[in-house]
């Protein structure tokens, strides 16, 4: 199809569109459609972005430039202040609690998380004629080959449980099963092993040797490595890649979309050499820097391409800043990787998930343009399915709400979020409708004081109400004085779960029941609210 004319090509696509089951209006002609590039970085903070924190200490001119040439986000999360399910979320554009994962994140060694047969922003996608692509950090589990597959082993967190692998066989269950044509990174943290690059289900070099580091920045698991994976070069390997794909598919007819899933500045923190100390600060800075120089790079190779007018680049992080990047040191430098906002990775709080979200694409987004409404990563899915006119199934997609309009500088109220649920990594709870937010827990249900588990005041309440527009750093507790907000915040939330779904339509079935696990924080009122 790629050698046929234009015009010919278009009415096939359109075509083979009609025909397809799942598609029931024409579609958008190839043509038309833009290419859609997805950076998602990794404990990146709202604050360590200089647009985002004009008292920041961290300077990032190239993705600061997408703001000035695109749209900014100031009240855009991830739905999780943790890896695995931010990144479910994007894929899916539905909240991973309704999977099997209900709270902390999957390992190097987990086996996959999502179902092939659930549709993906990739499969999607492909129904409107795009070439897909993932390069990076999975983080969502895939099926390793096994020595004795009635023995799984350990999993993951030691170096001796992966002993079972066998690593000379393609592995399983990969990106390439989910919608992307092309696949290729590595499978959890860069502090997760293995330390193993597998492109399209294959290892790409033999695993030879066992590594390990201890350093306070630089420190990673101890476990298997391959022969062509090195810690430092992994981020400039990945960028390369990225833009080799960029320059290889614009020559193509066909529009594309490429998930670039960064592994940094999440640690092991390695900024390369000719970045070290270039901050003044520390090297979490230097890192951070170092990705932002990347990121020009890449800018660039869009723009060399001849693609930069009609190319969706969107910029974002998975959660918030991880205390690895030496807050108490940040903050004697001046620099608040949170910015105003309390709490970091792995809270409930704001600074868990709020996140730097940037989207430029000049033929659609008029430049220098600021957006406050409340977003959420998992809308991707839905945004893409707007922008190919691929209608949306029942069971796809639940809680996702395009954000097209938005992007267009049109009318705010076609962007119909009611609210957006929020889960830390001991997954408690948290909803957010406008400047109301109610916390289903008396703690950060993360790492931040008050830690779950640890003492806290009798008269405390036993949950928390924030309004954020007159109370960013969630310092003043409303929980007792607005008992009426509180109520229509649980039992929204109740319906949520309920059903299955946040956005408009039938309802679904969570993958597995929230209600099995007496332990979690929320457990009791959710009960009562069923």
């Amino acid at each position: 199809m790629d050698r046929i004319i234009p015009y010919i090509k278009s009415a096939s696509l359109l075509l083979l569109l009609l025909g397809c089951a799942q598609s029931q209006k024409e579609a958008v002609p190839e043509q038309q459609l833009p290419n859609i590039v997805y950076v998602l970085a990794d404990d990146l903070g709202y604050g360590d972005i200089s647009s985002f924190n004009p008292e920041g200490k961290i300077l990032t001119p190239n993705i600061d430039k997408l703001a000035e040439d695109g749209m900014k986000f100031t009240d855009a999360h991830t739905s999780a202040a943790v890896c695995t399910p931010t990144r479910y979320g994007i894929l899916t554009g539905r909240y991973n609690w309704r999977s099997g994962l209900k709270n902390g994140v999957l390992t190097g060694k987990s086996r996959a998380l999502i179902p092939s047969d659930r549709s993906t922003v990739a499969s999607l996608l492909k129904q409107a004629g795009y070439t897909t692509a993932f390069i990076g950090k999975w983080h969502l589990g895939w099926d390793w080959a096994l020595k004795d597959t009635t023995n799984f082993g350990g999993d993951g967190w030691d170096h001796r449980d992966f002993e079972g692998i066998d690593f000379s066989r393609p592995v399983s269950n990969t990106p390439n099963g989910l919608g992307f044509d092309y696949a290729y990174g590595h499978s959890g943290s860069l502090d997760m092993a293995p330390y193993v690059y597998v492109e399209n289900g294959n290892i790409t070099a033999a695993v030879d040797h066992i590594t390990e580091n201890t350093d306070k920045y630089t420190w990673w698991r101890k476990g298997p490595t391959a022969a062509d994976f090195i810690h430092q070069e992994v981020t400039p390997n990945l960028f390369s890649k990225a833009r080799k794909y960029i320059q290889e598919k614009a020559a193509d007819e066909k529009p594309f979309f490429l998930y670039l899933a960064l592994p940094s500045p999440h640690t092991p923190i390695l900024p390369a050499k000719e970045w070290q100390g270039k901050s003044g600060i520390n090297p979490y800075a230097d890192f951070v820097m170092m990705i932002d120089s990347y990121m020009g790079q890449l800018t660039a190779a869009i723009a060399a391409a001849g693609i930069e007018e009609n190319t969706l680049l969107i910029f974002t992080s998975d959660n918030g800043c991880s205390p690895e990047a030496d807050f108490e040191l940040l903050a004697e430098k001046g620099h608040l990787p949170s910015y105003i906002y309390r709490g970091h990775k792995a809270d409930i709080f704001e600074g868990g998930h709020r996140v730097p979200f940037l989207a430029k694409w000049p033929s659609r987004i008029a430049a220098g343009t600021v957006s406050d409404n409340t977003i959420c990563t998992t809308d991707l899915y839905a945004t893409c399915a707007e922008i190919t006119d691929i209608p949306m199934q029942e069971n796809s997609g639940e809680d996702s709400f395009s954000i097209l309009s938005l992007l267009s500088g049109g009318d705010d109220s076609s962007y119909n979020r009611q609210a957006t649920v929020h889960h830390s990594i001991n997954g408690s709870f948290a909803i957010r409708k406008g400047p109301w937010k109610l916390i289903f827990a008396a703690d950060s249900g993360g790492w931040s004081s008050p830690k779950p588990g640890e003492a806290i005041l009798e008269d405390v309440p036993e949950y928390q109400l924030y309004n954020l527009d007159n109370d960013a750093a969630e310092s003043n507790n409303l929980y007792e004085k607005h008992p009426e907000v509180a109520t229509e915040l649980e039992e929204i939330m109740a319906r949520y779960v309920h059903d299955g779904r946040s956005r408009p339509g039938n309802k679904q079935t969570n993958d597995a029941a929230l209600f099995g696990n007496k332990d979690w924080p929320q457990i009791e009122i959710f009960n009562q609210l069923k």
